[in-house]
């Protein structure tokens, strides 16, 4: 049996806690990796205390027909990027890599195009993190350099979505 290269181990365990997600809509899991260690994870769900949509059973994006990338501020959930940033402090993060796993809960298929919303960006960057690998499929994946997100700025442009 061929062994897994560590990339797409961190992302298979990012995967693997994409499975604890919330979220009705769309699956991502989170992994945070400094010096071949893992230093966080987070999913998709609501903030403690609150119900989840799984719960409710309904989706206020979904329900209101908002793409992806667009009017987060209406979502119920904490991104799986988000909550693996704040469950780990700054100077663990400094210098390290997310491993970003998303799948569409309708068809269980990874998330074409899959990236970090704006907001993530934003905290990402400021997290200190300096490599973002996001799963396109079982086996290919991204490697992005945050540096790109810092010196080519969507929200100058007025993107949205990803």
């Amino acid at each position: 049996m061929e062994r897994r290269d560590k990339d797409n181990y961190y992302l298979d365990l990012a995967e693997i806690v994409s499975q604890r997600c919330t979220c009705i809509r769309r699956h991502y899991g989170a992994v945070i990796v400094k010096n071949d260690e893992v230093i966080s994870t987070g999913y998709v769900g609501a903030p403690r205390g609150r119900k989840n949509c799984s719960d409710l059973g309904i989706c206020i994006r979904e329900k209101l027909q908002i793409p992806r990338g667009e009017r987060y501020e209406l979502c119920r959930s904490v991104h799986a990027e988000a909550n693996a940033i704040i469950s780990c402090s700054r100077d663990k993060m400094i210098g390290a890599s997310l491993y970003l796993t998303g799948k569409e809960c309708s068809t269980g298929e990874y998330i074409k195009n899959s990236c970090c919303c704006s907001m993530c960006k934003r905290m990402v960057i400021n997290a200190g993190i300096a490599y973002v690998y996001v799963r396109d499929d079982k086996d290919n994946y991204r490697k992005i350099d945050v540096n790109d997100w810092i010196e080519n700025d969507e929200s100058l442009e007025g993107t949205f979505g990803y």
